[in-house]
């Protein structure tokens, strides 16, 4: 990378890793290790770039919620904040088991029996065991090869009724199809507050979708929405069916959402580009895309799921 600075000064080895944090980190979904190739020859120093992945990679995986099957096979683990022990392992809260994670390779590489400090008490697993259950289902019906964890955030160490827990849900679906220049994800992460004392479930939603179509040119979805939403605190199985009903209920409408703005897509949505045409004088072909099909898939599964 042989890039000038400011005043004709070449960059220095610090310098170069930002840049290449920067673009590893800012990778289209599922597509880190084809940028990944290119940033490698483009530095042509190994030790900057082996720098450069270790601390992106880690970054790139937690922000687009990457699963990694399990080495017994028995499931998939999200890399996700919420699960991270420290910063090659990450707790998977349906097997109560640690994972340990190569970032670069992007695989599971060691598994083990979490500890009891590292797992919810009996009781708060009874609450996060049935919106698992629950949430798991509605994953399944709702997203091809999807994935979801329920984690614990407060309280874990409560024993009994009497105190507020929260916890995180996290939902990770992707449809890679690279050999057709396409990638796409979604991503959605909901927390919620049990209010002991209210009996009351506080409920925050963001949910992310990115596509990626790079057939003769570079055209990306990029959307995200915030949700709030509430529910009265219930036995574990009640609360469970009345969070996912929520959880289905915004996410079924934000698609329904998307795919609406690709139907209505005209002329006029580009009157406030620089150039209204590409440079091939003609409309970029959205219909025909797998872009919207991605949208339009996930919109029809879901329907087909409620």
């Amino acid at each position: 990378m042989s890039v000038e600075g400011g005043a004709g000064e070449p960059l220095s080895d610090s310098q170069k890793r930002e840049i290449a944090v920067w673009f590893l980190t800012n990778a289209p979904a599922g597509e880190i290790h084809y940028v990944a190739k290119d940033v490698r020859a483009l530095l042509g120093d190994d030790a900057v770039y082996e720098a450069a992945a270790a601390e992106a990679f880690p970054e790139y995986n937690k922000a687009h919620l990457v699963s990694l099957e399990l080495p017994d096979r028995s499931g998939d683990i999200i890399i996700a904040t919420y699960g991270e022990l420290d910063r090659n392992n990450y707790l998977d809260p349906r097997t109560a088991q640690v994972a340990t994670v190569d970032h670069i390779k992007q695989t599971c590489t060691k598994l083990r029996p979490a500890a009891d400090e590292e797992l919810p008490s009996a009781y708060i697993e009874e609450f996060r065991s049935a919106l698992d259950v629950e949430l798991s289902k509605y994953v399944a019906e709702a997203y091809p090869k999807g994935v979801c964890a329920v984690y614990c955030t407060s309280g874990k160490d409560i024993e009994g009724p009497g105190a507020d827990f929260g916890f995180a849900v996290v939902i990770s679906a992707a449809k890679r199809s690279p050999q057709n220049f396409c990638n796409g994800s979604w991503r959605s992460i909901w927390t919620m507050d049990f209010n002991y004392e209210l009996q009351f479930v506080d409920i925050k939603g963001k949910i992310q979708v990115d596509a990626h179509y790079f057939e003769e040119g570079n055209v990306q979805l990029d959307t995200n929405i915030d949700c709030k939403d509430s529910t009265i605190m219930q036995s574990p199985d009640d609360c469970a069916v009345s969070i996912t009903n929520i959880i289905r209920h915004h996410e079924s409408e934000y698609l329904s959402s998307l795919e609406e703005s690709y139907l209505n897509l005209s002329d006029a949505t580009f009157k406030d580009l620089r150039r209204k045409l590409p440079v091939t004088r003609t409309l970029f072909p959205w219909h025909n895309t797998l872009a919207f099909s991605l949208t339009r898939d996930l919109a029809k599964e879901l329907a087909l799921g409620k």
